[in-house]
This record gives structure tokens, sequence and C-alpha cells, in this order.
């Protein structure tokens, strides 16, 4: 549910230098306002591979929130580059407040013993534009991952971050995901799994 802490205030600037400075992945949570959703860009269409969601967080100004619909590693790698999605479904009352803080850290599995999650499989193109319906949709999009500099502010690694086929780095505790707080009071967090996750 929304977090009443007092939002964040920092400058982007602030938030440039310190990933920057961390020399090491900066995890974060950002709560912004939607204000565009797209798939992603790309000269080579079979590298097309995201959905981006670019938020509003005064007074950091934009954050591109980048979303994958599909395991390119996995798929190199010659695995089921599908992704694995659940979605736990819950009730808000007021919108939450634009922010952006460092995290200590989400993990799926605190979750799961929490909420009966069940994980299905989705196509690249389904999962785009479902994603896309969703950031159109929304009123405040919340989500969890690391922050990173590449010319603009963004989120990424929005995802499970246990090993998996094709990637055997297993970090625990800092998994990533994306909720969509809609109209009526229904907020939906999506939770993504790869192939051998």
């Amino acid at each position: 549910m929304p977090n009443r802490r007092t939002p964040q205030r920092t400058p982007r600037e602030e938030w440039q230098c310190r990933v920057f400075d961390a020399r090491a992945p900066l995890y974060a949570r950002v709560i912004g306002i939607p204000y565009h959703t797209r798939l992603e860009v790309a000269d080579d269409p079979e590298r097309v591979d995201h959905v981006w969601f670019t938020v509003q967080i005064p007074p950091c100004g934009p954050i591109l929130i980048s979303v994958n619909t599909l395991s390119r590693f996995n798929l190199l790698a010659g695995f089921d580059a599908r992704i694995r999605i659940a979605i736990l479904r819950t009730r808000y009352a007021e919108k939450p407040e634009p922010l952006i803080e460092e995290h200590t850290g989400l993990d799926y599995a605190i979750i799961e013993a929490q909420f009966p999650l069940t994980y299905e499989h989705y196509e690249h193109a389904t999962l785009a534009q479902l994603l896309i319906e969703k950031g159109h949709a929304a009123l405040r999009i919340e989500a969890w991952g690391e922050l990173y500099r590449q010319g603009h502010l963004g989120l990424h690694q929005i995802h499970s971050r246990r090993a998996s086929c094709a990637v055997k780095t297993d970090i625990i505790g800092h998994d990533g995901a994306i909720r969509f707080y809609l109209p009526g009071g229904d907020a939906e967090m999506f939770l993504f799994k790869y192939c051998g996750q």
C-alpha cells in the first residue's frame, strides 16, 4: 500500500551524482506521475525488448522506467526467452505522492510467502501490449529497481534477480517490480521471472 512518509525532494542533479559516485548498482524505489508510455525505440526491430514508462517526480523531473518483455540473454543462449508474470492485486484509498528514494530491497520470496501468486508465460507482443495498456491507464506508477544514468536518469532491472537459465549471478533481496495505480482504487503489482527462476 502507499507509503505515507514525506516524499523525498532531492534535486535531479544530486541523484545523478549519487548514481555516478556509488560505483555500484544503486537500488531505488520510485513513484511517479505517468505521462508517456511506449514500446522501446531501436534501429533493429529484433532488438526491441522493453516497454518504456516515463514518469514525472517533482523536483527531480522525468525518470525512464524500462521493463523487459523478453529475456535476450536466454534467447541468445537457446533457452525459453518468454517472461513469466504474476500480478498482485490490491486496493488503495489515496494516490501516493511522487517520490524517489534509495531502498533496502524487494524480495519476491517474502511476497510469495504472504500472497498466493501464479506465474504465467507471456509472449513478447502480448506482454508489451498489456504493459502499454496499464501504463496508459495508470494514475501513478511505482517501481523498484536499479537507477542508472545514460543520457537520462532511469530505472531498470525490473525483474527477479535470482539466477536464471542463462545468467548464473544470483542476487537475493534486490528484485525489481512495477505497480500500476489504476482508476477506481485498484492497484496491480507485476512480478517478472525468467526461465530458470
